[in-house]
């Protein structure tokens, strides 16, 4: 079979190629290799080395043999693969490889990745399994956000047998990883005895569950206008992103449903499960308002708090104990990863103590005769549950000064106001999950 493949070039920006030694990878370098526009933005190519083979230093000696023979700059990256993660060696293998991926690319930079029309079909076939929708029908996109640059596929659209052509036309030599013949992982199932079956009795399957993937995302893009209109709608105009319910709750099902996985994962949570959103519309949306329902999964969870749900990433517990001396002459960092920081005075007349809440704290208010119970005033301020453990309390001795900068007592408030200066908290949180953060702030885990 002659090779079908056209150069490469529509090529926009820099290429970082990914590399693995294998077929695919060999023919998309060797394409990039040989375009001139590829070479003028700077191609550069990274292996990433997971160390999961007896033979893998072999392979990465290959891959530098390679790039060093077409002039190609390579890195070798070595990554720690979690397998006793609970997802499976496949994805932790992927996710540690994508992190590496994010990791080097440059800002504007392209990373290309040589997934073709056999992958594509694959992927669909194994979405269609697992009960996906239309957005995990589209399996993957030819290029998308990803890190600081792009993800882009240029050959997503060649069946792999073309690329065998290819590679045979010009003598390429490549890897074979023993275990992509091991059928006890689904990919290699559906690729090694189930696509050869189909296409046993229909030739061009493997085409048409490609094309069936395009259809999906072409109507996938067409309702995510619409979603993005709809969680505009349901935002309720707070600075943390929350949804509030009655809005929410007054979609239809479907277009709740998809608004509420398109907002958990703007939020930077985890995929939700696939009973997660019935669970959240059965037990959150319904629940009475006096109650604190929420949905647990991994690390994140969605709590129902004052007719609003909210996204709460992990948070890191406070040690047992913990304090620490302050003069607020520069911020101060949390066990948690918050922080707390003096803004408009250069500092106290003298340092002072933070520490967590013990309990049976008392707070002398502005305007008020007596001191009040911190847990009550917690209780009716804006601070959610979850974030009241968190709350660094600002001391000066037994006195309580401040919890974060939501309740200040009169003395701190008197001496703000005369230093023009103001306290502030920064809870805890992950980047991702703060507001405004976009869909491609971190990777998501496709085939590779």
């Amino acid at each position: 079979m002659e090779s079908c493949l056209s150069p490469l070039t529509d090529i926009a920006a820099p290429v970082l190629a990914g590399f693995s030694g294998g077929l695919d990878s060999s023919v998309l370098l060797h394409l990039l290799a040989n375009a001139p526009a590829a070479r003028e933005r700077g191609l550069r190519a990274v292996h990433v080395h997971h160390g999961l083979q007896p033979t893998a230093d072999d392979w990465a000696a290959h891959c530098q043999r390679v790039c060093d023979q077409w002039q190609v700059p390579l890195q070798v990256v070595r990554v720690q693969v979690d397998a006793a993660a609970g997802e499976g060696p496949e994805a932790a293998a992927r996710r540690a490889r994508h992190a590496a991926f994010a990791g080097l690319l440059r800002p504007g930079e392209w990373l290309a990745l040589a997934h073709h029309r056999d992958d594509q079909a694959e992927t669909f076939l194994l979405r269609a399994l697992r009960g996906s929708g239309v957005d995990g029908l589209a399996a993957m996109r030819e290029r998308r956000d990803f890190g600081a640059g792009q993800l882009w596929r240029p050959l997503l659209h060649i069946p792999r047998a073309a690329l065998e052509a290819h590679a045979r036309q010009h003598g390429l030599h490549w890897i074979d990883d023993p275990s992509n013949g091991d059928d006890a992982f689904d990919r290699n199932f559906l690729r090694v005895t189930v696509m050869p079956l189909l296409a046993g009795r229909w030739p061009e399957a493997g085409a048409m569950f490609a094309r069936s993937a395009t259809l999906a995302a072409e109507a996938a893009t067409l309702l995510q206008a619409q979603d993005e209109q709809l969680l505009h709608a349901c935002l309720d105009g707070e600075d943390d992103g929350a949804l509030a319910i009655p809005a929410l709750a007054a979609l239809p099902a479907g277009a709740c449903a998809r608004v509420l996985r398109l907002w958990s994962r703007r939020r930077g949570l985890p995929p939700l499960p696939g009973n997660g959103v019935a669970r959240i519309q059965q037990e959150l949306l319904g629940a009475a308002p006096d109650r604190l329902p929420e949905f647990r999964w991994q690390d994140a969870r969605i709590v129902r708090w004052r007719d609003r749900l909210h996204a709460v990433g992990a948070l890191r517990a406070w040690p047992a104990g913990w304090q620490a001396g302050w003069d607020g002459h520069a911020p101060l960092a949390l066990p948690d990863g918050g922080a707390l920081a003096l803004h408009g005075a250069s500092g106290f007349d003298a340092p002072l103590c933070v520490r967590q809440r013990r309990g049976g704290e008392r707070i002398h208010l502005p305007g008020r005769a007596h001191s009040h119970l911190l847990k009550h005033r917690l209780q009716a301020s804006d601070v959610p549950p979850w974030l009241r453990p968190h709350l660094p309390l600002l001391c000066d001795g037994a006195q309580v000064l401040a919890a974060g900068d939501r309740i200040v007592s009169s003395s701190l408030q008197d001496w703000l106001r005369t230093h023009g200066a103001q306290l502030r908290w920064q809870p805890p949180g992950f980047a991702a999950a703060r507001h405004g953060a976009g869909a491609g702030s971190a990777p998501a885990l496709e085939p590779n």
